[in-house]
């Protein structure tokens, strides 16, 4: 992505919502180099953030309902929570947690778009988000896949003001130019059980090395590694609990 930090409007964090803590949190050591941290936020209900080298790149957290898939989340910044989460409302989608604090970390909402893929919005207190962006290990793209391109558009243009640069192959997600994310359209050749959602794409040195390292670790490769046309190599993977995240060669955000 062509964003270093967090901004309002922009990617700031993910977290694995997982079945087994120590399991992903293995997994993710061994591929990206993650070390699982320390802190006051670790205290609330298992919450533990990753670090990459000094700074918080990820988080796990535990499912909190029998009904709750394994996934990693995607949230994106904001300066006012309850405002975000009324614009949601007024575009069309809806708001499935309404904000709360999270001690003083910040405030936190979480909805779902038109389509029906969930994110989280992020009013930053003490915490404004990952502390490192596109180098190896850490977060380097958001990608959302949807059944209803043309409704999402409109609405997350409506609620945080996203530029919009799409081509016939694929639709970016920018702020103020600055693409940081796209969509895919979900066709035939999706399941049909298989909801909308939010997918990040962490930045790695070697798609194929890192596929490969993440098969042998008991993960499984969904997409194969691929170039995309003027674009860089990616692949879509798949962690032990059934989590899908995107790998893509860092240095080539955006």
């Amino acid at each position: 992505m062509k964003l270093e930090k967090p901004v309002t409007g922009g990617p700031c964090w993910t977290e694995l919502g997982t079945s087994d803590m120590e399991a992903a949190k293995r997994f993710y050591a061994d591929l990206f180099g993650w070390r699982p941290g320390t802190g006051p936020r670790e205290k609330a209900g298992g919450y533990t953030v990753a670090h990459l080298g000094d700074a918080e790149v990820a988080a796990f957290l535990p499912l909190f309902q029998e009904s709750q898939p394994v996934a990693w989340n995607v949230a994106f910044s904001v300066t006012d929570a309850d405002a975000a989460a009324e614009a949601v409302r007024n575009a069309g989608g809806s708001v499935i947690a309404p904000p709360r604090d999270i001690f003083d970390a910040g405030r936190l909402t979480v909805a779902r778009d038109p389509g029906g893929a969930v994110f989280q919005m992020w009013q930053p207190g003490s915490f404004s988000g990952a502390g490192l962006f596109n180098a190896a290990g850490s977060l380097g793209w958001v990608e959302l896949l949807t059944r209803a391109p043309e409704s999402v558009t409109d609405f997350y243009t409506k609620v945080f003001g996203w530029t919009v640069h799409a081509s016939e192959q694929y639709t970016q997600w920018g702020i103020d130019g600055a693409d940081f994310g796209g969509m895919v359209e979900m066709g035939d050749g999706f399941p049909h059980e298989v909801p909308s959602h939010w997918l990040p794409y962490f930045a790695v040195e070697d798609v194929d090395t890192t596929a490969d390292a993440a098969t042998r670790a008991g993960g499984s490769v969904l997409m194969e590694p691929t170039s995309v046309p003027d674009g860089p190599r990616i692949a879509v993977l798949k962690d032990p609990q059934g989590a899908l995240f995107g790998i893509h060669v860092a240095g080539q955000e955006g």
